[in-house]
C-alpha cells in the first residue's frame, strides 16, 4: 500500500489570496493512533510536527501494547491545511495522544468547529477519553476506525458503535490514515455532518 509521504503533493499548495475563513479541526484518539500520520497525508503544506524519538523515561508511563513498531510520539501537537475552495481553509490540529498531555486538550478545543476520533480496534479503550471530552464540550465530531494491515480482529463498525457507545448521529466510518484519499474522505464526512447539524438547527423552532 502506498505510504503517506508518497502521496504527498509534488509542489506546496500556497493560500489563496482570496480565503477569508478558516476551519479549526481537532484530530483527537489514543496514543499510537495515527494521527500525526492522518495530519502529515492530507496537508496540503509541509505539517508541522512535534515527534521525539521515545526513550525509556516514558517506559511505565505512556502504555505501548500492541505499538511494537512505534519508535516516536507527538510532544505537543500536529499542525496542517487542506483548502475546501479559494475562500475557506481547513486547519488540522492533531492532540497527543498520551494521558500526561491530556491537560492540552481543552486548549486545543477552543474555537473547535468539529473533531475527528481517530479508533484502533486493538486499543479501543484508548478512545473512549476523546469521545466523553468531545461530548463534554458538545464538540460535533465523527468517529473514523483507522484499519492497519495487522489488524486481525475485524470487528464490524456496529459493534465498535456498540463498544463506543457512539449514539445513532455520530457518523462512523473506516479509513486509512496513511492514504491521502482516505484522509480527505474523513474530513469530507466531518464537513457534512456540521453542515447537517447547522441545517438542523435552522429549522428547530
Amino acid at each position: 500500500m502506498d505510504s503517506a509521504t508518497s502521496e504527498l503533493p509534488a509542489r506546496r499548495t500556497p493560500l489563496p489570496a482570496a480565503a477569508e475563513t478558516g476551519l479549526k479541526i481537532v484530530i483527537v484518539g489514543g496514543f499510537g493512533v495515527g494521527k500525526t500520520t492522518l495530519v502529515r497525508s492530507v496537508s496540503e503544506i509541509r505539517p508541522l510536527n512535534t515527534e521525539e524519538v521515545m526513550t525509556q523515561a516514558g517506559i511505565g508511563v505512556d502504555e505501548t501494547a500492541g505499538l511494537t513498531t512505534k519508535t516516536t510520539t507527538t510532544v505537543a501537537f500536529d499542525f496542517g491545511r487542506i483548502s475546501l475552495n479559494d475562500r475557506m481553509v481547513l486547519y488540522l490540529f492533531g492532540a497527543p495522544g498520551q494521558e500526561r498531555f491530556w491537560f492540552l486538550w481543552n486548549r486545543l478545543f477552543s474555537g473547535t468547529l468539529g473533531a475527528v476520533v481517530l479508533v484502533d480496534t486493538r486499543r479501543m479503550s484508548e478512545s473512549w477519553y476523546a469521545v466523553d471530552r468531545l461530548e463534554h464540550h458538545r464538540t460535533p465530531f465523527v468517529v473514523a476506525v483507522n484499519r492497519f494491515d495487522d489488524d486481525v480482529s475485524a470487528f464490524s463498525l456496529a459493534e465498535i458503535r456498540q463498544a463506543l457507545s457512539l449514539p445513532a448521529h455520530v457518523p462512523l466510518i473506516d479509513c486509512d490514515a496513511r492514504v491521502r484519499a482516505s484522509g480527505k474522505n474523513v474530513l469530507i464526512t466531518l464537513v457534512d455532518h456540521l453542515y447537517e447539524l447547522a441545517v438542523a438547527r435552522e429549522l428547530t423552532p
